[in-house]
């Protein structure tokens, strides 16, 4: 087994078409495993076929993002400098193609899905649920974790409380629709780029998810207050519940800062976890891989 994993990566976008094998060569020989993630199905093919040209260490998971649910306009106020600007063409999703992809036995999840409430409307919001509505269906078909998005609304500079809660509503669909498992006594997946507060936190874990954490826990708090407290949140939670990405190539960890972000900077998230928790950082890390073991069965 590896001594990291970074359990959402994105190596599979065209932020990496120039040395996207290099990449992945840097985090294995790193001793750091890769789950890339789609966000509709061109990126989930790329992410599958990317499975095929490693032995082992490189893994997929497909899904569609919910800003991938309606043609719209995304920036880099949105999404940081790391990753550009793109428009999204929309995509509805298509259960048959998707199941096509999960003959593959290095799929290993579903997702990206969820709920994202950063600027949409009703339309929209409706377009999302049916959508994550669907993969869940899909992951119950076939014994598949869940990878979730999920994503308030922009609240700006200053700490507002937003009109809608994604997380609510997003543990609200799933005690609707997903299958509890009789071994675990909950249901499987993670919630990716964990951003909520402690309550949610907490409620997510109740019903059996893992929250992961990229390298935005590495930045310094926020001097007016605004932002998640981090450290708050992962002091307070079990480290057998916490999962390790990176996201990229977004929000690279200090002291990368403002590069583009590659799965082999997920070390500085698991120093940083260790810090906080004031633990051994190999403690920490090998338990974030018997995590990442349970969770997606790898």
């Amino acid at each position: 087994m590896p001594k990291y994993i970074d359990i959402h990566a994105h190596v599979n976008f065209s932020a990496f078409d120039e040395d996207r094998d290099a990449v992945i060569k840097r985090a294995l020989q790193a001793e750091t495993w890769v789950i890339n993630v789609g966000t509709q199905l061109d990126t989930a093919k790329r992410a599958v076929a990317m499975t095929e040209q490693y032995p082992e260490g490189v893994y997929a998971i497909i899904g569609l993002h919910p800003i991938h649910t309606g043609k719209s306009y995304h920036d880099k106020k949105e999404l940081g400098e790391e990753g550009g600007e793109f428009t999204s063409r929309g995509e509805v999703f298509d259960k048959d193609a998707y199941r096509e992809l999960l003959k593959n036995p290095k799929v290993v999840g579903i997702g990206e899905c969820g709920l994202d409430y950063y600027r949409c409307d009703e339309e929209s919001i409706d377009k999302q649920k049916k959508a994550f509505i669907a993969q869940i269906e899909l992951a119950n078909e076939f014994g598949k974790p869940l990878m979730l998005h999920i994503r308030n609304p922009s609240t700006g500079s200053g700490q507002v409380t937003p009109q809608r809660d994604a997380y609510a509503d997003a543990l609200e669909i799933l005690k609707q629709y997903a299958k509890v498992h009789p071994a675990s006594g909950g249901a499987r997946g993670d919630v990716h780029f964990f951003a909520g507060g402690l309550e949610d936190a907490k409620a997510f874990l109740d019903f059996g998810f893992t929250l992961s954490f990229t390298g935005a826990i590495t930045y310094p708090s926020k001097k007016d207050g605004s932002g998640v407290d981090y450290a708050s949140i992962i002091r307070e939670i079990p480290l057998e519940m916490i999962l390790t990405e990176t996201d990229a190539p977004y929000v690279a960890p200090v002291p990368y800062r403002g590069k583009r972000n590659e799965p082999v900077y997920v070390s500085e998230v698991v120093k940083k976890i260790a810090e906080i928790k004031s633990l051994p950082e190999p403690e920490v890390a090998e338990t974030i891989i018997q995590n990442a073991k349970r969770v997606f069965g790898i």
